[in-house]
């Protein structure tokens, strides 16, 4: 199976391409940003396109992540799958930035939990929490940052996501020791596209996991009356 994997929700631009039958990851790129996906991604995508050596209608299948994350990155990753998607007539999946996070740290080692935690600003977290085996304990969510914490010093657990470090300054030394913190910016998109590669399409609607209310609200106090 060929995957083309996107990622624009959080503070890179990325996409690769996943060959299952010949040779795993054969083109890549990610570039840090915290804005300028939308101008970035498609010259991004025609260089990993043009590395892979494909076109998109060699693609078996598109992959994105839907979030948690940035509200406008999303759109602009979401939007780019639906569109290749429907001109190339393939089918294309959403996946979990949350997950997306917590697959490389699951694969690596099975028998401790995963806490992957985004910074949402304001003392606040995106949060999922993984049991040994990459079992889901938690739905995804918007928690107190100390929610996040104690979810940490109960066991030893991987710690990932923007939050990871936050999360891990706030356990205490009688709390558990993490087995390790990864505070990448962004997920790993090879990691995006082998999920993308094994993830039923049933089970992976493309619509956006936003988790809270957009902070820019209508300033309805300041329109006009109508005549």
């Amino acid at each position: 199976m060929r995957v083309l994997a996107i990622d624009t929700a959080l503070a890179a631009c990325s996409a690769a391409v996943l060959d299952t039958e010949h040779g795993g990851i054969v083109a890549s790129e990610s570039l840090p940003m915290l804005r300028g996906h939308a101008e970035a991604l498609l010259p991004l995508l025609q260089r990993v396109m043009h590395q892979a050596r494909l076109s998109f209608p060699d693609i078996d299948r598109i992959a994105v992540t839907t979030g948690p994350g940035s509200f406008t990155g999303l759109r602009v990753g979401i939007a780019a799958a639906r569109g290749i998607a429907l001109a190339a007539d393939k089918p294309a999946v959403g996946l979990s930035t949350l997950s997306a996070y917590a697959a490389p740290h699951i694969a690596n080692d099975e028998r401790f939990p995963v806490v992957a935690a985004i910074d949402a600003r304001h003392n606040h977290v995106y949060l999922q929490v993984f049991a040994p085996g990459g079992r889901l304990f938690t739905a995804p969510r918007l928690a107190p940052l100390r929610e996040a914490v104690k979810a940490a010093a109960e066991t030893s657990s991987c710690i990932a996501g923007s939050a990871a470090r936050l999360v891990a300054a706030g356990l205490s030394a009688d709390d558990a020791v993490p087995v390790s913190v990864d505070a990448s910016p962004a997920p790993d998109i090879a990691w995006v596209a082998r999920m993308g590669a094994v993830v039923p399409e049933e089970q992976a609607p493309l619509r956006p996991q936003y988790l809270r209310a957009p902070d820019a609200q209508p300033q309805n106090a300041a329109q006009l009356p109508r005549r």
